[in-house]
């Protein structure tokens, strides 16, 4: 019987087999997992604004914001005796509300030109989500607490992109873990957001109508609306505190002080005869000679010893 022999294996059929084990692998990942990645949204002169109108600002009770308010063109605010400013001003009329209205309509571009991952119509509460654009396909709405995970990227980008409204039920809710905060976080909405009674709402509204504040909401970012009003009741809206609102202030290093090397001091050598004491005589210096003594001894030791590797190194290469 003739033995048959067994092909042998190409040498590089294991690294073949682990390249394709590995393309298999990044295949059988989710596309959900790898969304799209989104850049922060410019605001321009907007980034300052807490409350940013088209057409009016209302407030009912008190109502507590952080950072500037203004509407243009329509620059009234109803109910100002009740709005406790903690921080900012009021621009209403300003040159800077014109400015940052002008932004805000760049900014409303630049979240629409993100290319989104479909979320399809679903509610946001329970999710957790990383990074990324997301189109929820109609309404944006949150009826409980979504989840947003930086993955260690303090500078991590979430933007949601309605084709309808915003809907922030009473329950609703946002947490940050992992580094992600409200700095980063947009909502494009085409019509009106509502932040209904209750909510505790993060982000930046960018609406192109009317926003509205269910009393006792709170807003950790921007309520942004290009061409309507925003209505508050006993409210708290803060804008968040980013590092990219100011460029950071750049100061010159300190120069070091020149330094001028000092001479060492000469200490005088005595005589190798001895030390002279000044009356004509002389004391012999025992030490100064047993020094010069062993200073010569270590000198001719060196040389002979340089000359004999010289010697052997010569020795060796015949």
């Amino acid at each position: 019987m003739t033995a048959v022999t067994p092909p042998r294996a190409h040498p590089r059929t294991p690294a073949l087999l682990a390249a394709l084990a590995a393309t298999a692998a990044v295949t059988l990942i989710p596309a959900a997992a790898f969304a799209a990645v989104g850049t922060p949204v410019p605001l321009g002169e907007a980034s300052t604004f807490a409350v940013l109108a088209g057409s009016g600002i209302t407030n009912t009770g008190t109502t507590t914001i952080s950072g500037d308010i203004g509407s243009y063109p329509t620059t009234s605010i109803t109910g100002t005796g009740t709005i406790v400013q903690a921080s900012g001003a009021d621009l209403s009329g300003s040159a800077i509300t014109t400015r940052a209205k002008t932004d805000l309509v760049t900014a409303y571009n630049d979240a629409s030109a993100h290319s989104p991952d479909p979320l399809g119509a679903v509610e946001l509460s329970g999710l957790t989500l990383e990074p990324g654009v997301y189109d929820t396909g109609d309404v944006i709405e949150l009826n409980g607490n979504l989840t947003l995970d930086a993955n260690g990227d303090p500078q991590a980008v979430f933007i949601f992109q309605s084709l309808s409204t915003l809907l922030a039920s009473e329950a609703s809710s946002i947490t940050f873990i992992d580094g992600a905060t409200a700095c980063n976080l947009y909502w494009r909405v085409p019509t009106s957001a509502t932040i209904e009674a209750g909510s505790r709402f993060a982000g930046t509204i960018l609406a192109e109508q009317t926003i509205t504040f269910g009393a006792g909401a709170t807003l950790q970012g921007r309520a942004l609306a290009q061409n309507g009003e925003v209505t508050m009741i006993n409210n708290t809206i803060t804008r968040p505190t980013c590092s990219t609102d100011t460029a950071p202030e750049v100061t010159e290093s300190p120069v070091a002080p020149e330094v001028t090397p000092t001479a060492a001091p000469q200490v005088p050598v005595a005589p190798i005869g001895g030390v002279d004491t000044g009356d004509g005589s002389s004391l012999n210096d025992s030490s100064g000679q047993s020094g010069l003594i062993a200073l010569v001894a270590a000198a001719t030791l060196g040389v002979a010893t340089w000359g004999g590797f010289a010697v052997l190194h010569r020795h060796r290469a015949k």
